[in-house]
């Protein structure tokens, strides 16, 4: 029995044009498949299965050595973001940065994602291999890091980091590109777990290490990079795509999708998108900052020092949680979620569709938000820490439930001409201006509640983004609809 004669689709649906899809050879009964998706291996190859029906095909067989090369390469590349971008605002503080500045620094990853089209468009898609270019701006912002661990001055340290985050949102963007080519995208899931693990690994190096709140952060993030830099010379050769005629910047940006707008429920798609990546930043920029200035002064010294035996369900899990996540590294939780909500994405789309989902997102980040606002600054309330938690472990249905569930729509919504364009102006909503906008707003509103003291005002800075999460809701629900029209898909 080959494993091209397992059917792991439900029968094929009508085409546009009327015909029924071509189904697959079928010469025994389909297998039982658990409700829950599964990796499975069969004849040394590896793939990932979910219960049908549904309707993205996610089954696709890959060697395991495969599997681990691609891993690997995303493992360092987001190891490498989060060494430094999930605690920066507090090393920036010590250095006396005011709360616009750190904001416009959180914001230069945005600036990154609008100028990396042209270096992908005009440079890596042309003329040289992908695993080349992505060598070379590995090594070139390893050495772009090591110089920011020298700066002080808000100036040269705000210049060196826009250099370094366009060489790392192209990298960002051949990282997928190279992932596609060689996995497909029905493995994409599979691999991109990888940079789950990889967040959340930085994460607990960072605060084990005691590199939270100084330099260290960026010169360890120097050194993976070097290393991204020299093992990405080894992944699979991936040739450029060779001349593709003149080079349209209206096609780099996205901009060939613009008709697509003319569509009501896309154009309020891409406008909630586009809004919904400010709350986005307010949670990158704020919530490291926040857990060690706040969170951390509600665990009691005498629940920490109390043996084990002596404490009660609640106080050792709080105790627990603390040994494990120290400091910044209780985030992870967020990544941790992440990868359970995007294993369970397929199941839940089926189940309630593709507006509902993104609804339930909205709704997440301004719960999220409105549980941090109510957290109880007076120490020793170690009630609160479960609320903490709580509203931590919400990033799964946050961000999967917005942002890849955006990406999936986009991809079936735009026709077959124009869905790299669809899929470029969305990036340009989101991680471009969606996060420009976010990261200057953080700053904004961060430093107009920051103390004397130059502690903060929590509850001021986290209802901001909670209320404008909420507003968003009754405008998506009423105004999107999730069919599209079909002149719009031709």
């Amino acid at each position: 029995m080959r494993l091209s004669d397992v059917r792991l689709f439900p029968p094929p649906v009508p085409t546009p044009s009327g015909t029924p899809a071509p189904r697959l050879p079928r010469s025994h009964p389909p297998p039982r498949l658990s409700p829950l998706p599964q990796l499975r291996t069969k004849n040394k190859e590896l793939f990932i299965s979910y219960p049908h029906p549904y309707p993205y095909p996610f089954n696709h067989p890959m060697t395991p050595t495969l599997y681990i090369r691609l891993a690997t390469m995303v493992f360092l590349h987001y190891f490498v973001w989060s060494c430094w971008y999930n605690t920066m605002a507090v090393y920036l503080g010590k250095l006396e940065f005011t709360g616009t500045q750190i904001g416009l620094a959180y914001g230069t990853t945005a600036i990154g994602a609008l100028v990396s089209p042209f270096l992908i468009g005009v440079i890596a898609d042309r003329f040289f291999p992908t695993q080349r270019v992505l060598a070379i701006l590995h090594l070139l912002g390893a050495g772009l890091l090591w110089l920011i661990t020298k700066q002080t001055e808000f100036g040269s340290f705000y210049a060196l980091l826009i250099a370094y985050t366009v060489t790392y949102m192209a990298g960002h963007a051949l990282i997928n590109s190279l992932t596609l080519q060689h996995a497909s995208t029905k493995a994409f899931p599979v691999i991109m777990t990888s940079a789950s693990i990889g967040w959340i690994t930085a994460n607990f190096v960072i605060n084990l290490t005691g590199r939270v709140d100084n330099a260290g952060m960026f010169a360890l993030a120097s050194a993976v990079a070097l290393g991204m830099g020299l093992y990405s010379f080894t992944l699979p050769h991936t040739p450029p795509k060779g001349d593709q005629g003149p080079v349209s910047i209206s096609k780099l940006l996205g901009l060939d999708a613009l008709r697509l707008l003319k569509d009501r429920s896309f154009a309020v798609f891409m406008i909630c998108s586009f809004l919904i990546c400010i709350p986005l930043s307010f949670y990158f920029t704020w919530t490291g900052a926040f857990i060690l200035e706040v969170a951390d002064k509600q665990l009691p010294s005498s629940i920490l020092a109390t043996k084990a035996g002596d404490l009660g369900v609640y106080e050792l899990i709080v105790a627990l949680v603390h040994k494990i996540f120290p400091g910044s590294a209780k985030m992870s939780l967020g990544q941790i979620s992440e990868i359970g909500f995007l294993l369970l994405l397929p199941i839940l789309l089926v189940r309630f569709g593709a507006k509902k989902i993104m609804v339930f997102g909205m709704v997440a980040w301004a719960v999220r938000f409105a549980i941090f606002a109510l957290f109880n600054e007076e120490p020793n309330a170690v009630h609160y820490i479960w609320a903490l938690l709580g509203g931590i472990l919400l990033h799964g249905m946050c961000y999967d439930f917005i942002f890849v569930m955006g990406r999936m729509y986009v991809d079936r919504f735009a026709g077959e001409s124009i869905r790299a364009s669809a899929q470029g102006l969305h990036a340009v909503f989101t991680l471009g201006a969606g996060m420009f906008v976010g990261s200057w707003l953080s700053g904004v509103v961060g430093q107009h509640y920051t103390r004397p003291d130059n502690s903060h005002n929590w509850t001021g800075i986290w209802l901001v983004p909670s209320v404008m999460s909420l507003l968003l809701v009754p405008v998506f629900v009423f105004l999107f609809r999730e069919k599209p029209s079909e002149d719009t898909k031709a």
